[in-house]
């Protein structure tokens, strides 16, 4: 198998757009590592690269769903290793491109949920209570026994919260240390692109004013007249959550858009904390170079390199 390039980060720093030109340069095919490009009709809200913008470069793991399908990092996991292993058989670079960690941990350490089984009976007590009581509810249930997972995910990931305190019940153990590790079973290497915190935090806050004025509030809008639910996991994500609430009168959109900037922040700052423990081969100062450039350095820096790290 030909080694697999990964380019993560924290959001709104240009991943997709530098994962484009580093395909251009050593004939890839880019893999999506973001839990929400997976929903179909998602697409401005999740910063979709659109596919006339694609410059001609292959993306897999985008559209993969409908808004109201469940879909699993276990799910995440085999789709994604069968598209590499593709990507290979064709003689192209299969680069995974995206902010989510777990997704991205799955491949590199070669996770294995499997062991830690299912209770649907328990799970259905806590979707009862989080309706009951609100989802915050569960969250602070995770904070206590696996304080690492809860500040991996956002309080209104209602699935995935849900899904690391069933498998504290069932293991005893926390979610990080309840899955098997069975080692990477793919040769990577892996690229991190940062800046400076404040000028980050600038850029997402002007990304969202961008995307509700490229249509935000009616892709929202347009996912309600189709029937999904406000309380659907990918309507909850930060963002459709908001404008969601803002449509429904319970908010003006002044204060959607404010709560966005905020939560897009805070989720901006765990991307930093997780990726910073991750093997990353080397970080990107995106603040202080174009997007082309650090393509260029990326394509550069794997040409001709022989051994590739693995966990």
């Amino acid at each position: 198998m030909n080694p697999v390039l990964f380019i993560v980060g924290p959001t709104a720093t240009g991943k997709s757009d530098v994962a484009i030109r580093v395909a251009q340069q050593i004939g890839g095919e880019i893999i999506s590592a973001d839990s929400m490009q997976i929903y179909r009709g998602m697409d401005i809200g999740t910063a979709k690269i659109p596919p006339e913008e694609r410059q001609g470069v292959p993306h897999h793991l985008i559209d993969v769903v409908d808004p109201d399908t469940p879909f699993t990092v276990v799910d995440y996991q085999k789709l994604a290793l069968e598209t590499i292993e593709n990507v290979s058989q064709r003689g192209m670079r299969a680069i995974v491109v995206g902010g989510t960690g777990l997704y991205v941990k799955s491949l590199t350490h070669g996770l294995d949920f499997s062991p830690a089984g299912e209770d649907p009976g328990y799970r259905q007590e806590l979707r009862a209570r989080a309706a009951r009581e609100g989802p915050e509810t569960l969250h602070r249930l995770l904070a206590e026994v696996d304080p690492e997972t809860a500040r991996r995910l956002h309080p209104h990931d209602v699935r995935r919260v849900i899904r690391a305190l069933e498998i504290y019940h069932l293991t005893g153990l926390p979610m990080s240390h309840a899955a098997g590790r069975r080692g990477s079973r793919i040769p990577f290497l892996m690229f991190g692109l940062t800046m400076e915190r404040a000028a980050l935090y600038r850029r997402i806050n002007d990304r969202v004013i961008q995307m509700v004025k490229q249509g935000w509030v009616q892709e929202v809008q347009r996912l309600l007249e189709r029937g999904y639910s406000r309380n659907l996991t990918s309507m909850q994500a930060i963002g459709y959550k908001e404008l969601a609430d803002y449509l429904a009168g319970e908010m003006t959109l002044d204060e959607a858009i404010e709560r966005i900037q905020r939560g897009t922040r805070r989720y901006a700052k765990r991307q930093w904390s997780w990726f910073r423990a991750q093997p990353v081969h080397q970080w990107l100062d995106v603040g202080g170079i174009s997007l082309e450039e650090a393509g260029r350095k990326i394509a550069e820096a794997i040409g001709g390199r022989k051994g590739f790290r693995k966990a």
